[in-house]
Formats: structure tokens, C-alpha cells, sequence
């Protein structure tokens, strides 16, 4: 039976500690069930898959409005996570989770806590989300940030796209741009 458990670090991030059933053939794993994430009331409208190749690192990224929910298909990652949230009890906090195809964990990212992830190998993640992609609830903090304390355990050279080098600081993102 799946394991739902809450972050001890980010109030509201849910890790779900997968089980698999196998034989010779191969092996079963369901990954997403709605009744896993009761804590929000959400249609999954989206599945998605990226790729990305060793050494890539994505984000951070926040929304306002969507929440979004990871899986590891192939390699190993390491999700970094920073909650953004004014009402939080956690605001401020980071985590970092490694997942990868052997650990069969899948991540619940709620609203305003910014998420991305660094490829340890080349990777495939799988990710649903409860909207559609809209540019205009996309929103981005500095990866390395220092106030937000994240130990990506970068190795070589690092791969990143012009917008996430040029994120803000938390500290330098106006108020009225936060999430609740």
C-alpha cells in the first residue's frame, strides 16, 4: 500500500512512497491516485514528461494557482523546494529530495512553494499539474539563493537557461508578487 507522508520541513509538500509489484515479466507501480492529496480539492488536467541531461538544473520555479505533482521515470534527481508562502508556518524553509527510478516516490508541490531540480544523470520526470500551462502564473526564484539554504550537491558544470540564471533573490521579489 502507498505511504503518504508530509515534508517535516515544507507544510503541505507530500511525499507518496510508491510500491511496486512485480514478477518476471517486469514490474507494476501505480504512481498517482486523486484520494492520495485530499488536503486539495484538484482536477489533474496535464501530464507531462522532461528530459533533461546530466548536470541540467531547472528552476526555481512558483505559481499562484497551480499545484504540481513529480515522478522520476529514468536517473536520479534532486528536487530542491522553497516555500514562498507569506501565511506559511514554513515560509522561508528549503528541502532538497532525491528521487530517482529505484526509490518510487512521487512529490506534491503546493502553491507558492518554488520547485525545481538538478540532474544528477540524464533523467526523465514525469510531472501532472491541475492547469494548463500559463505563462503568466509562472514565476521564478534564484536557485542558489543563499536564504534559501538549498544544497543542490552541484558537480561539474552546471546547465542552465538564461531565465533561471537571472532569477531574483527572495529577498528582492516584491511583496504583492508572493503567494498567499
Amino acid at each position: 500500500m502507498t505511504e503518504i507522508r508530509e515534508s517535516t520541513a515544507i507544510e503541505g509538500v507530500y511525499i507518496a512512497e510508491l510500491q511496486s509489484h512485480g514478477d518476471q515479466r517486469g514490474r507494476f507501480t501505480e504512481i498517482y491516485r486523486k484520494e492520495w492529496f485530499p488536503q486539495r480539492s484538484w482536477d489533474a488536467l496535464q501530464w507531462s514528461r522532461s528530459e533533461s541531461q546530466k548536470g541540467t538544473l531547472r528552476g526555481l520555479h512558483y505559481h499562484h494557482h497551480q499545484v504540481d505533482y513529480w515522478h522520476c521515470g529514468m536517473g536520479l534527481m534532486r528536487v530542491g523546494l522553497l516555500d514562498l508562502r507569506q501565511g506559511s508556518s514554513t515560509r522561508g524553509q528549503g528541502q532538497v529530495i532525491e528521487l530517482n527510478q529505484e526509490a518510487l516516490a512521487g512529490v506534491f508541490i503546493p502553491v507558492g512553494v518554488a520547485h525545481g531540480f538538478y540532474a544528477v544523470t540524464d533523467l526523465m520526470l514525469f510531472y501532472l499539474v491541475d492547469r494548463y500551462y500559463d505563462n503568466t502564473d509562472e514565476f521564478g526564484v534564484a536557485w542558489d539563493d543563499p536564504d534559501g539554504g538549498l544544497d543542490w550537491g552541484v558537480e561539474g558544470q552546471l546547465i542552465l537557461s538564461e531565465r533561471d540564471r537571472v532569477n531574483p533573490r527572495m529577498r528582492d521579489i516584491p511583496a504583492g508578487e508572493l503567494p498567499e
